[in-house]
């Protein structure tokens, strides 16, 4: 197996698994979700629980901390180079290129974490938030729901192609097609999912 894993990994069906993504202790994954170039992802004291049509993305950490397991909810998007120690996220997030969400902080669903921006120990979350900063603050509520679950939806689509070899499923006019649907769709009201 060209893969790193330990031997408690769980992972349901994945759309992708990048060979360098290094994946061990009590991890499991729901159906549908992605591993991109050079994810980790340990649970050495506790475990690590991500759900249903996730995507992790390239550089991103996922660990668990200060005796705390660590939850990421259905249809989230980890950035490239976000970290998620010890804490619990909620369904349809995004958490933002190079965000820190940090122990014991609960991040609700449909949240956008901004880019850089660290979430501190403890912090909860209110669901549709939009926090940014360091230390992070809520500069917004709103339903993310139709921005969080189109980028999960990309993502898997995505995460299929590479499954193949293809890295050419974000390009041409049948993506651009797709990708409309999906958002009318979604803007319609409709719980599109794997």
């Amino acid at each position: 197996m060209p893969f790193t894993f330990g031997p408690e990994v769980a992972l349901d069906r994945p759309a992708y698994i990048d060979p360098t993504a290094r994946i061990f202790g009590r991890v499991s994954a729901g159906e549908g979700s992605s591993f991109w170039p050079y994810c980790v992802i340990r649970a050495e004291g506790a475990a690590v629980r991500i759900g249903r049509a996730c995507n992790i993305q390239d550089g991103a950490v996922i660990h668990v901390g200060g005796g705390r397991g660590t939850m990421i909810g259905d249809y989230c998007s980890i950035a490239h180079r976000a970290v998620v120690h010890g804490a619990e996220i909620g369904d349809d997030c995004l958490v933002g290129i190079g965000a820190v969400v940090m122990d014991g902080a609960k991040v609700g669903r449909r949240c956008v974490v901004g880019a850089m921006a660290l979430v501190p120990p403890g912090m909860e979350v209110p669901e549709g938030s939009v926090v940014t900063g360091v230390p992070g603050k809520i500069i917004a509520t709103r339903d993310n729901f139709v921005a969080t679950r189109r980028n999960a939806l990309i993502y898997h689509r995505n995460a299929l192609a590479y499954a193949e070899g293809r890295h050419d499923a974000w390009r041409g006019a049948d993506f651009a097609s797709w990708r409309s649907d999906v958002f009318q769709r979604l803007q319609n009201g409709e719980v599109v999912g794997i």
